[in-house]
C-alpha cells in the first residue's frame, strides 16, 4: 500500500474515475463495517473532521444514549475496490469521539496505533514486524441453521474426499484425503487458478504476495501468505485480504470460511504468526544464541509463552478455535519453543541465516482473530518478556511422541476452551495496560462479550452429538 496525503488520494480517486467512496473500519471482535457516501464528498476536509455515524448498532461498542461517532479516514490506506459495480474508492478510517476528540478506546484500530506509539517510548525497538499465514476452506455450499427443535450444519465440496464415492456423472476422483491435500498438482489441487486469482486481486491493490498453495486438510483448504509488514498496516492488509478472498471465491459460484475447525477429523485452519523487532535497520532478534537468536528475541519468547493462556483470549477468540487446538493435527499445544518443533507453540524458522530473516513465528492463533487487537496484544507480552528478561526454559527439541508421561505432564499446555483463555485474560493483563494501549473497560468489555454472546448461548443449545451418545439414556 502507497503512503498518499489527503491530496494524492482525492487525485488518485479523480485519475482512477471513481464515483463512490466506502468508508470501512472494524467493530469490537473484528469484522470489517462500512458505508458509503457520494466521491464529491471526499475533500481535505474529511480526514480533519470525518464522517458522523450511529455506533450503538456496531458490536461491542456505545450505549444508545452515546452513540454519535465520528470516523475519519486515513489516506494510506487508500485502494480501488475490484468488485463493485460503480468505481469505488476504499478508505479505512479510526474512529474518534465527537465530544472530547479522542481517538474511541474500543476501535481496535486505535489500539493498534497506541501499541506502535508504546514501542517506540519504550526505547527498545522503534517497528515491531508481522507476518500473517492465514488458512481458509474454500466450500461449494454450506448450510446451517438453530431452532428451537433442531439445529445443524452440512458442508459440501467437490473437492471433498467424503465425495470419492458421488455420482457426478461423471466423477473423475483426484479428491484429495484426509490430512494429505499438503501441495499436490492439480487435477487434485483443483482450486490452483481461483487461488491465482485471488493473489492477482491482492497484488492489483499493493499487497505484497509471497506464495499461495493448497493446505493440508481436504475440500479445498487453502494459504496465501503475504510479506511482512509493521503491527498496524499489517492488521490493515489482513482485513483486505479476507474482503479480496471472499469476494473472488463469492464471483465464482463459491464460499470462504475462515473458521478454524469447519470439519471434523481432519486439520484445522491457523494463522502462524511471525514476528521480529527492529531498530532503524538493525534486526534485534539475530545473535549467537539458540537458533541464532539474540538474547532479546529469547526474551520476547518468555514474555509469549508466560503471557500465552490469556493472549489465546485475543489470539483464539471463538469457541470453534479450541476444537482446533487439539493433539493430533499440527496443531500447537504446548506452550514451549523450538527450532523444528511445529508442535510447539513458538517456533523458530530456520530457512535463512540472514539476520535480517531473523523471527519467532507463534503457532497458536487463527484468522477468527481481530489482527489489531491480537498483534498488539503479542507485541506487549514480548516486550514484557523483555523488559523483565523473561527466561523461556529450555527448548522443545524431542520428538513430543517419544516423551514419558512425566515429561509430557510438565509441559504446559494451551487452554482447552475458550472460557479458559478468558479467565486467564482476566487474571494475566497487567502486562496490557502499559502505555494505555489496552483499557481496563477493553478487557472487561472483551470477556463480557464473549461470556454473554458466544460461550452462553452455545452453553445453552442441544448438540447434534449429544443426541447419538444420550437419546437412549
Amino acid at each position: 500500500m502507497k503512503t498518499r496525503t489527503p491530496q494524492e488520494v482525492i487525485s488518485y480517486a479523480k485519475d482512477s474515475g471513481a464515483k463512490i467512496l466506502d468508508m470501512k473500519f472494524l467493530d469490537f471482535p473484528g469484522t470489517w463495517q462500512h458505508f458509503s457516501v457520494p466521491i464529491s464528498s471526499l475533500t481535505e476536509d474529511v480526514f480533519e473532521e470525518g464522517f458522523g455515524f450511529d455506533g450503538s448498532s456496531i458490536r461491542g461498542w456505545k450505549s444508545i444514549n452515546e452513540s454519535d461517532m465520528i470516523v475519519v479516514p486515513d489516506p494510506n490506506t487508500a485502494f480501488m475496490d475490484t468488485f463493485t459495480r460503480e468505481p469505488t474508492l476504499n478508505l479505512v478510517g479510526n474512529i474518534f469521539d465527537p465530544i472530547t476528540k479522542e481517538r474511541y478506546s474500543r476501535d481496535p484500530r486505535a489500539i493498534a496505533i497506541k501499541a506502535e506509539s508504546y514501542l517506540r517510548s519504550t526505547g527498545i525497538a522503534d517497528q515491531a514486524y508481522f507476518g500473517p499465514e492465514a488458512e481458509f476452506f474454500i466450500f461449494d455450499d454450506v448450510r446451517y441453521d438453530q431452532k428451537e427443535n433442531a439445529g445443524y450444519y452440512y458442508l459440501d465440496s467437490d473437492e471433498g474426499s467424503w465425495n470419492s464415492g458421488r455420482e457426478e456423472r461423471p466423477n473423475l476422483g483426484y479428491k484429495p484425503r484426509y490430512k494429505e491435500g499438503y501441495f499436490p498438482v492439480p487435477p487434485t489441487d483443483s482450486h490452483h487458478d481461483l487461488r491465482s486469482e485471488m493473489m492477482l486481486e491482492l497484488m492489483s491493490i499493493g499487497l505484497h504476495v509471497e506464495t499461495q498453495h493448497h493446505e493440508v486438510a481436504t475440500a479445498g483448504q487453502a494459504e496465501i501468505d503475504l510479506k511482512f509488514d509493521t503491527l498496524v498496516t499489517m492488521a490493515d492488509q489482513l482485513l483486505i485480504y479476507k474482503y479480496v478472498i471472499r469476494n473472488v471465491a463469492h464471483r465464482h459460484g463459491k464460499t470462504v470460511t475462515f473458521m478454524p475447525k469447519p470439519i471434523f477429523n481432519d486439520n484445522g485452519s491457523g494463522m502462524h504468526v511471525h514476528m521480529s523487532l527492529w531498530n532503524g535497520d538493525k534486526p534485534l532478534f539475530a545473535g549467537n544464541g539458540y537458533a541464532g537468536l539474540s538474547e532479546t528475541a529469547l526474551h520476547y519468547i518468555g514474555g509469549v509463552l508466560k503471557h500465552a493462556p490469556a493472549l489465546l483470549a485475543f489470539s483464539n477468540p471463538t469457541t470453534n478455535s479450541y476444537r482446533r487446538l487439539v493433539p493430533g493435527f499440527e496443531a500447537p499445544v504446548n506452550l514451549a519453543y523450538s527450532q523444528r518443533n511445529r508442535s510447539a507453540a513458538v517456533r523458530i524458522p530456520m530457512y535463512s541465516h540472514s539476520p535480517k530473516a531473523k523471527r519467532i513465528e507463534f503457532r497458536c492463533p487463527d484468522p477468527t482473530c481481530n489482527p489489531y487487537l491480537t498483534f498488539s496484544a503479542l507485541m506487549m507480552a514480548g516486550l514484557d518478556g523483555i523488559e523483565n528478561r523473561i527466561d523461556p526454559g529450555e527448548p522443545l527439541d524431542k520428538n513430543i511422541y517419544d516423551l514419558p508421561p512425566e515429561e509430557m505432564a510438565s509441559i504446559n499446555k494451551t487452554p482447552g476452551t475458550l472460557g479458559a483463555a478468558l479467565e486467564a485474560l482476566e487474571a494475566d493483563h497487567e502486562f496490557l495496560l502499559k502505555g494505555d494501549v489496552f483499557t481496563e473497560d477493553v478487557i472487561h468489555t472483551w470477556i463480557g462479550y464473549k461470556r454473554e454472546r458466544e460461550i452462553a448461548p452455545m452453553a445453552q443449545r442441544p448438540h447434534p452429538y449429544e443426541f447419538f451418545l444420550y437419546y437412549d439414556a
